[in-house]
């Protein structure tokens, strides 16, 4: 099993380590709800260096990430990109990251679980373009900084001042006698940063945080927030047999392009026949991944994610049903340990800021 470079850091802390995606890697240090308020009142501080780092360097670097990739990578320098890696059914590979660095260099940060897989596919699929691939993932760690007093506090931790950095967009400066990627982006709803580094320069931001008082938070309470925010999760609410339109996910789909995929893609948003869904329940009980939906005695679908969030007094989930029940007000239920428990659909942004 892998190790980050940050391995050593998380056993100080006491965290809670558990595999995923072939590393070990921290659930959590003082229990979700705990993490989960920090972040959404003060700032809590993320290792998720286990996710993927590849290069596409050439004359065609920008032409063969459009061709891959479902969303339109421009070359505006700083911007980060959120796009979809489909193959040619239109069903997704991956959902990832793509920073331009140059013009003849190209970012893209995979999901951890999918890293070895989607090298493969995009390696396949080069052929004439004049670039070449780099899986750079061992030679990057990456924390996440995320929560409203993020901005205020990153020139503490950084040295320098990148609170006005627009949304997905990002930048490089020194640090640490090296470079750092710093972007404004993150998997939580709250504002915040992304880092990306060498080793010792990541371990030493680390420590600055930890010291200044951004609190530690594990992989637990990392998918509580994005499920809260209602951004999705590779495997649950995207993946190999789910099209990205069911997913809600039509805003990464470019059709003015060409890409992989963009033929099934244009078939299958005029075809609808299921769609991605908020629900709360009506009565006691907690929805899980792969739970059955129903209307009256027929299943319509399954539920992608459901949690008990902090602060929220009625248990929710998001859930693929059949897009005739999709209506919000429609009333359903969820089949959980033998029990047809009621549930409405809602929207499914369950996190609602002040």
């Amino acid at each position: 099993m892998k190790r980050t470079a940050l391995y050593q850091k998380h056993l100080d802390l006491h965290a809670k380590m558990v595999e995923f995606a072939g590393f070990e890697m921290p659930i959590s240090y003082k229990g979700i709800q705990e993490e989960h308020n920090f972040v959404r009142t003060h700032m809590g501080m993320f290792d998720v260096s286990h996710m993927g780092e590849f290069l596409i360097e050439g004359e065609d670097a920008l032409e063969f990430a459009n061709h891959i990739l479902t969303n339109r990578i421009s070359n505006e320098l700083h911007k980060v990109t959120y796009s979809l890696l489909c193959d040619e059914q239109g069903l997704v590979i991956d959902d990832l990251l793509a920073y331009v660095m140059k013009e003849n260099q190209v970012l893209l940060v995979p999901n951890a679980a999918n890293i070895e897989k989607d090298f493969a596919w995009i390696e396949s699929h080069i052929k004439d373009y004049d670039v070449k691939l780099r899986n750079v993932s061992d030679a990057y760690s990456q924390v996440a900084i995320q929560g409203p007093e993020a901005a205020r506090n990153i020139a503490k931790i950084l040295g320098e001042d990148l609170s006005n950095l627009p949304f997905m967009t990002y930048t490089v400066i020194p640090y640490n006698g090296a470079y750092i990627i710093v972007s404004a982006t993150g998997y939580t709803g709250e504002n915040g940063y992304e880092v990306y580094g060498p080793h010792d320069s990541i371990n030493k931001i680390w420590d600055r945080a930890i010291e200044i008082g951004v609190e530690p938070c594990g992989l637990g309470v990392r998918d509580t927030l994005r499920f809260e925010a209602g951004l999705p999760l590779y495997g649950n609410e995207i993946g190999g047999d789910i099209n990205p339109y069911e997913a809600g996910l039509g805003f990464a789909i470019k059709l003015d392009k060409d890409f992989i995929g963009k033929e099934a893609l244009a078939k299958a948003k005029e075809n609808l026949t299921r769609k991605s869904v908020g629900l709360e329940l009506l009565e006691r009980g907690i929805p899980r991944h792969d739970y059955l939906v129903l209307h009256e005695d027929k299943v319509i679908g399954h539920v992608t994610t459901g949690y008990m969030i902090p602060g929220l007094e009625t248990p929710v989930a998001v859930a693929l049903v059949d897009i005739d029940y999709s209506k919000i007000g429609t009333e359903l239920f969820v089949q959980i340990r033998g029990k047809n428990i009621k549930a409405r659909v809602r929207n499914k942004k369950f996190l609602i800021k002040k």
